[in-house]
């Protein structure tokens, strides 16, 4: 035999030993083996074909087999294809059986392919969780603002993980139940001396309908005083009355000095229509000078009247002033 046949040989050798051992993985298969769990070389062969990891299927066999669990090869591949969490939902099962909750396959894995944890959930129902809500302002009837915090102690409820609602849902109940039993209170100090009675009313409201949670209890963590948001209404309501009130005082006095401003434009057209007539008398008197209406003697007598009654203005508006000043003297006297 030459050496090249020789060398064929030995390449085709190893190459069918790393065929081998990638399709039949003997460390995985002597593993099921010890444990108990049958797996043939045809079904592990399969898995490879089917593009299923075998040591994600064999693993969580060997687990579910040690823990009494009767799970087939086919479910686990079925889930893995499905893109379920395999070695999760097995987990899930071995501590639901450990807590003695009823939970099957095919429900564990419709709610790891619904995006929740259900090892988590199991987790959950047999050791409650505590979740805080934020700080939760309310106004009571007097108009004063109580602020509250509190604490949800939940469980999971396995029925309804698939297609329940969440825990924001859960906090946004709680903290709607607040504002409700706060806002309802006559007065704030009953809030404040019994801080229970939102729990109570809470509670009573069936907050977990449709959730996939269980309220086990509501505990009022936390009650501060805020503002008086009442008064601080009126306040602005009271400013707003005054920022209108201003505005239609400055509407009435915009209005009036329009007017005024439109009365003295009328003055002024009055005075110029006053003027034009003045204009025209020494005309009239032209005319009728000339005409043979009026003698140059009636001319003279009505500039003599027209002299006198400027004189007697004159004399009574003097007289007028020195009474006045008059009056000012006996005033300084009297002081």
């Amino acid at each position: 035999m030459t050496t090249p046949i020789l060398l064929l040989i030995i390449g085709g050798a190893v190459l069918f030993f790393i065929i081998f051992f990638y399709f039949i993985p003997l460390g995985l298969w002597i593993s099921a083996l010890a444990a108990g769990v049958k797996v043939g070389f045809f079904n592990l062969i399969g898995m490879r074909l089917r593009r299923v990891i075998p040591s994600a299927i064999i693993r969580p066999m060997i687990k579910s087999h040690k823990a009494g669990l009767q799970l087939s090869s086919n479910q686990l591949e079925a889930h893995y294809l499905a893109g379920g969490n395999v070695d999760n939902v097995v987990d899930a099962l071995i501590a639901a059986e450990r807590a003695e909750i009823d939970l099957t396959f095919e429900r564990a894995a419709a709610i790891d392919l619904a995006g929740r944890d259900v090892l988590e959930a199991v987790q959950m129902s047999v050791n409650p969780k505590v979740v805080q809500t934020p700080e939760v302002a309310a106004v009571a009837r007097d108009g004063i603002q109580v602020k509250a915090t509190a604490r949800v102690t939940v469980r999971a409820n396995i029925d309804q993980l698939v297609g329940g609602a969440g825990e924001e849902t859960i906090l946004a109940r709680v903290g709607e139940g607040i504002v409700t039993t706060v806002g309802s209170a006559d007065e704030h100090k009953r809030v404040l001396e019994n801080p229970d009675s939102i729990s109570k009313t809470v509670l009573e409201k069936g907050l977990d309908s449709g959730t996939a949670f269980e309220i086990l209890s509501i505990d009022i963590a936390d009650v501060n005083v805020g503002d008086n948001i009442g008064a601080h209404l009126q306040a602005d309501q009271a400013e707003a009355d005054k920022e209108i009130a201003q505005a239609k005082a400055e509407e009435r006095r915009a209005m009036a000095v329009a007017q005024e401003q439109e009365m003295k434009a009328k003055v002024q057209e009055n005075q110029a229509k006053v003027v034009a007539a003045e204009a025209e008398v020494p005309k009239a008197m032209a005319e009728a000078l000339r005409s043979g209406n009026m003698g140059v003697m009636d001319y003279i007598n009505m500039q003599n009247v027209k002299a006198d009654t400027e004189m007697r203005d004159n004399i009574s508006q003097f007289e007028a002033n020195d009474y006045d000043n008059q009056d000012s003297v006996v005033d300084e006297d009297l002081d």
